[in-house]
Order: C-alpha cells, then sequence, then structure tokens
C-alpha cells in the first residue's frame, strides 16, 4: 500500500498554566465586549487570488450600506485600501464567491431574501470601468447548484439548474462572457450531483438515489456519449462517493465504508468496482480533505478531525510547507490554504485559532518566504477571548462524544449554555466561535457536542441517532452532556439554557418539552415544531432525499403516533421554562409555521414566550442588523433568566424584526 509519514496536532489539547492563569478566573476582558464587535460584519473576509496570481479579490463591507460585497486588488499593491468594489449588492450581502478560469471575471452566488434559489452571478472584476453582473442561472425560483469549473477550459464552465424540474438539476454548459448556454446532461429524476472528468471536461460520473431504498450508486460512463453504468453500490448505512478520476483513465479515487466503520480512501478499477488499494483510514473518523496533484492526480496529502485537524502526508514538499507554516503562525493555530493560484506557486494561507480572529498571510511557495495579507476581524484583537477546549463525554449507554467547552470562569462554576449544532446531519469544529465567545464574556460557560447522529464519526456513530429524535439517545446525549458539566464542577445544575437553530432549535423545544427540569430557559431559532408538516413543506429538490430522512428521523408519514411522540407541539403543556424563538419569515427548509404554531400555542396556555419574526430573513439571519437585533433580544433574555450581564439594546436603524404575539392574531392547526 502507499506509505505515508504522518504529522498529528493531537486530538486532545489543554491549556498550559501560563494561558488559563490571568489576574482573574475569567477567561475574556473584563469588560463587556459589544454585540457589534462579535457578531457585525468582518473586515475581511474568504480572500481568493486569481489563477495567474494578478490579482486577490476578498469579501468585505461597502462603505455606503456596510453590505458584504467582493473587492479587487492588484496582488502586488499591499494595501487593501486601494481594492475596488466590484459587486454592489444591497441587501442581504454575498458570501460565496470565486474566481473564473480567465483570471478576469469573478462568480458568486446570491439569493432571494433568505429563499435559497441562488442564482449564479458573473461579474468582469479587472475592468476599470464600472462593470455589470450578468445572471448566468435566470429565472424565477431557479436554484444553480453543482458548478465545475476546470482550469483546462478557460471560456466554459459546467453548472446544474432546476429550471426545468423544480425537483432536480441539470447540468449546462455555459460560456460565461456570453450568458450562452446548452443542455449537457440532462437528470433523470434520480440524481443528487454530477461529477466531470478533467482531461475532457465532460461528465461521467453521477450519484444516483433509490428513493425505494434509500441506497446511493455511483455511476460512470466512459464518455459523453457513453451508456451510464453502475461502479459502486453504498445501501442505507454505508458512506461514501467518488473523489477523482484518475490519470490513467482506468481507476478512480473513492471514499467507501463498506466493510469498515469510517470512510478509507481507496483506489478503484473504473470497470469492475474492485478495489486495487487502500490508501489510507482512520479508526476513529472519516476521510476529510483531500489534496491532489491537479495534473498527475498523485496524492498529495490528506486531512482527518476527530477533534482537531490531523494529517497525512504523501508529499515531502507539501509536509515541509506546512510545517514551515506552522512554524510561522500563532500558537496553537491550525493552518489551511484558502487559496493558490494555477501553478501552486503562490497560496493564501490562513490561521485559525480559538481564542482570536483568523489571520490571512500569502506564502510564496519557491521562495518559502510569508507576508501579511490581512486579519478578517482585527477589532477583535483588542479583547481577550476564552480558548476552546475539546473534551470528551461518555454517554448512559457508554458512546464517546466528542464536544468543545468554552469557559467562563476557570475556577467555579457558572451558568451554562449547551449549543447545539444544526443538521443534525453535521458537525461543530474546534475555532473561533462568536456565540460562545458571547456567551462566555457575559458570564456564561458554553458546551457544544457532537452527539450521535452527527457526521464525520462513522456510520455506526451516525446511524445510532436513527429514529432516535427528542425522546431518544438523540436528545440523551445532549442530557447527558448536561450531567457531565454538573459533574465536572463547570456548570451551576440550576442555571442550564439550551440554545440552537434548524435541529439546534428542534433540540431546545424538545429539552425544554420532554426534559423540563433540565433546563432553565431556552432559545429556539428557525426550530421545527411538528416534524410531519416540517417534511410535508421542504423544497421541491429535497423531493429525492425525503425517504432517507424518513429512515434517519422515523416514519412521520405512516406513523401519526410516532410523529406527536417526537413532535415538541404536542407536549406544550411540559413546557415550562421561558422560550425565545427567532424565525425567517422567508426560510424554505423550516417554514415560519413551525414557529408560528409553537409560539401561540404556548402563548394561549400562558406558558412565558417570546417570538421574534424577521419578514427578509430565511434559514438564519444573514443580514447583520437582524443578527445584532436577535442577539440583543436573545441577551436580554438570557441575563434575566440565568443572571449574566449584558450590553444595553437599542434596536438596530436596520432591524426589520416583527412581533407576531402581539398582534394577537389566531392560528389554526390541526393537532
Amino acid at each position: 500500500s502507499t506509505s505515508a509519514k504522518s504529522v498529528f496536532k493531537g486530538t486532545s489539547h489543554h491549556l498550559s498554566p501560563s494561558r488559563v492563569a490571568p489576574l482573574f478566573a475569567t477567561t475574556t476582558s473584563s469588560e463587556i465586549i459589544p454585540r457589534e464587535v462579535l457578531f457585525g460584519n468582518p473586515t475581511y473576509a474568504s480572500p481568493m487570488i486569481s489563477p495567474d496570481g494578478e490579482y486577490i479579490a476578498f469579501l468585505a463591507p461597502s462603505a455606503e450600506d456596510e453590505v458584504l460585497n467582493v473587492f479587487v486588488r492588484k496582488t502586488s499593491d499591499s494595501n487593501n485600501d486601494n481594492a475596488r468594489m466590484v459587486t454592489n449588492d444591497k441587501s442581504r450581502g454575498i458570501r460565496q464567491a470565486q474566481w473564473a478560469p480567465d483570471s478576469e471575471t469573478l462568480f458568486f452566488l446570491q439569493d432571494f431574501e433568505g429563499d435559497e434559489n441562488f442564482h449564479l452571478w458573473a461579474i468582469d472584476a479587472t475592468s476599470t470601468d464600472k462593470a455589470e453582473a450578468r445572471d448566468l442561472t435566470p429565472g424565477e425560483n431557479v436554484k444553480a447548484s453543482n458548478l465545475i469549473i476546470n482550469k483546462r477550459f478557460k471560456d466554459e464552465i459546467l453548472c446544474g439548474t432546476n429550471e426545468r424540474d423544480p425537483a432536480c438539476f441539470d447540468i449546462y454548459r455555459i460560456k460565461y462572457k456570453t450568458g450562452e448556454r446548452t443542455l449537457d446532461t440532462k437528470n433523470p429524476g434520480d440524481i443528487l450531483g454530477y461529477g466531470s472528468e478533467d482531461e475532457t471536461f465532460e461528465i461521467r460520473e453521477a450519484l444516483l438515489k433509490d428513493q425505494t431504498d434509500s441506497s446511493s450508486t455511483v455511476q460512470v460512463r466512459d464518455d459523453k456519449d457513453g451508456e451510464w453504468r453502475d461502479l459502486i453500490k453504498f445501501p442505507y448505512g454505508e458512506e461514501g462517493n467518488l473523489v477523482s478520476f484518475c490519470k490513467d483513465g482506468k481507476t478512480c479515487y473513492m471514499t467507501s465504508s463498506i466493510g469498515r466503520e469510517t470512510t478509507a480512501l481507496l483506489k478503484v478499477d473504473l470497470k469492475t468496482g474492485e478495489t486495487l488499494e487502500t490508501i489510507a483510514s482512520n479508526e476513529k473518523c472519516n476521510v476529510g480533505g483531500i489534496v491532489l496533484d491537479p495534473d498527475t492526480k498523485e496524492i498529495k496529502g490528506i486531512s482527518f478531525n476527530y477533534a482537531r485537524t490531523e494529517r497525512l502526508f504523501y508529499d515531502d514538499e507539501l509536509e515541509k510547507d506546512y510545517k514551515l507554516l506552522e512554524s510561522l503562525g500563532p500558537k496553537d493555530a491550525e493552518v489551511g490554504i484558502s487559496s493558490e493560484t494555477e501553478d501552486e506557486s503562490t497560496w493564501i494561507v490562513s490561521y485559525s485559532r480559538s481564542d482570536g480572529p483568523t489571520e490571512y498571510k500569502i506564502y510564496d511557495q519557491k521562495e518559502k518566504t510569508i507576508r501579511p495579507l490581512f486579519v478578517g476581524k482585527p477589532v477583535l484583537l483588542d479583547y481577550k477571548f476564552a480558548p476552546m477546549e475539546d473534551v470528551r463525554i461518555q454517554t448512559r449507554d457508554g458512546l464517546e462524544l466528542v464536544a468543545y467547552l468554552t469557559r467562563a470562569d476557570t475556577e467555579k462554576k457558572t451558568p451554562l449554555i449547551l449549543l447545539v449544532h444544526g443538521g443534525p446531519w453535521a458537525r461543530d469544529f474546534w475555532g473561533f466561535n462568536s456565540s460562545a465567545q458571547w456567551f462566555a464574556n457575559r458570564g456564561y460557560a458554553t458546551l457544544q457536542v457532537n452527539y450521535r447522529a452527527s457526521t464525520g464519526y462513522g456510520k455506526s456513530f451516525l446511524h445510532k441517532g436513527d429514529g432516535q429524535w427528542g425522546v431518544g439517545t438523540m436528545q440523551h446525549d445532549l442530557t447527558d452532556s448536561v450531567q457531565w458539566a454538573i459533574d465536572q464542577g463547570i456548570a451551576d445544575p440550576d442555571n442550564i439554557c439550551i440554545y440552537g437553530g434548524s435541529y439546534g432549535g428542534y433540540a431546545c423545544l424538545a429539552g425544554l418539552a420532554f426534559t423540563p427540569d433540565v433546563y432553565k430557559c431556552g432559545v429556539d431559532i428557525v426550530g421545527p415544531s411538528n416534524i410531519k408538516t416540517l417534511l410535508d413543506s421542504i423544497p421541491s429538490y429535497w423531493g429525492p432525499l425525503r425517504n432517507d430522512m424518513l429512515l434517519k428521523i422515523g416514519d412521520v408519514d405512516a406513523d401519526e403516533e410516532f410523529n406527536k411522540k417526537i413532535s415538541p407541539l404536542y407536549h406544550v403543556d411540559k413546557i415550562t421554562a421561558p422560550l425565545l424563538i427567532g424565525q425567517g419569515a422567508n426560510d424554505p427548509r423550516v417554514k415560519q409555521a413551525e414557529a408560528d404554531q409553537i409560539a401561540f400555542s404556548m402563548q394561549k396556555k400562558g406558558i412565558p414566550v417570546e417570538y421574534a419574526l424577521y419578514p427578509d430573513e430565511g434559514h438564519g439571519f444573514a443580514r447583520p442588523d437582524n443578527r445584532i437585533d436577535f442577539n440583543g433580544r436573545a441577551e436580554n433574555f438570557l441575563a434575566k433568566h440565568l443572571g449574566g450581564r449584558s450590553e444595553s439594546f437599542t434596536k438596530p436603524k436596520g432591524s426589520t424584526v416583527q412581533f407576531p404575539l402581539e398582534k394577537k392574531k389566531s392560528y389554526m392547526y390541526s393537532r
């Protein structure tokens, strides 16, 4: 098998006494760190170097509206203030952008007020004349997806849209300078995504989702006119995908959990599907990032992340580069490559810490020299922040959970906020977390838990969450984590809050309804209250995944009693703790009705509930004024119920908040 050298950062990081013994036992600045500092726009974000190395683009707020837009400057000009704003968004801001292969055009995605119907736009980024953005995926209720860019094809891209059928994505070949589009690959209706072969830039790979058994099948073909054939089938419960076609045209790299607990990186025969080589795996977590030589397709590096990032190197030069970069960065920072030129001679490197802002530097790979680019949010440098600790928690049935703890005080117990990640098929990571730092500064410890069903920890861990929402072991993991924090002397058992968004919002509602003695209060952001109505209103393009979701959640379609059992809406009478709800009116995933129905039900029964609705937001709060508005209300709510300190609150001038409960509007829902 392929040999590799391992460079590990270690999976458990505990802070040296010099780092945790300040003059006070509190872990953050003694003064209140303003919400504007923590939750306002970054000064700079997402730096991208053009393929030819001539230009650097980044996101930054516009001077006029404080809305995130794309800025561009010459790489040779080290003054970021000289960057020119090339886009002109005035509402929610741009969050995703990247260079086109021509080093002149920038692509960016934007939806309408949080509806998640993202269109792909292109704009000339290098002309000094004012350029007009071009919508490459026009149409009402159209969503762009599956963007594929190839350095060998400078003038065209491949991109999926659901304009023909709202439930699936066809691939179009687009001449992005003119907007000319041709249908390249028509989706038969059961394909979740497509992949291309680099040399020909032809669609040669598809991921099929079988609606009858929720299996996934990787299909391949020999050329654009060839017949599709099944390469590998992943039954429900297995994980894997095709990573890349190899240079020889006969093999490919794949990840697969078949025959093992976690995914491994494999080399597979394209004709037979036979595994020719098992390249790498980790017994505790799945394969993460994979670095390939863009021309030879040789593997240069693989990363894993159980609690912190670990890397395997297959390329001596890349290993030397990482060692040098680590030696030049802040202590205990994680190094990442954010962007690089086509010839890989210049990199934009990120240094991520848990107790400070991300720093970006420009690395000359040939000369082995580094120079500053910018600090993402330099205002954070004026304050002291708490280090995030990665910890292990044992559940009542013996499962080990990875969790992240941000303390408010190192010497005494404090109120605790259990900050529950969304998904639930996602995970938390180590790093700077604005919410955790906010809570720590106000006097609350924060615990973020990768409960069962979190991704990245192998198939058994993922599927131990099947059928376990609300009253099952997924919620028990959260309860057990609170008990762990109490037993460790970290948390005051009388002052625990459960706080989360999306699934985390559901977990909040479930925690208050099913374990009412555990929590003093709860904050639910865009969380569903009735799982059947949630699934009945998901976007049409989630349709191929609906059966998969039913297998993971439980069959709320066929079993009405099961739905009632796990849906907090049917257990409002058990809720005694105060609840704060935040919701975006345009949320396509968790509709406004999910918040309305539980808020009005609680109000009707006299249970304390506050409800803030934002008419120009979706699944979360993208506009800083709305984000800061809700967090200001949440801070006062937490101070009232947990006793922490709070910054004075004035409604931001750009906030669009509404209060449906104050309108006393009656909603009728079948219960």
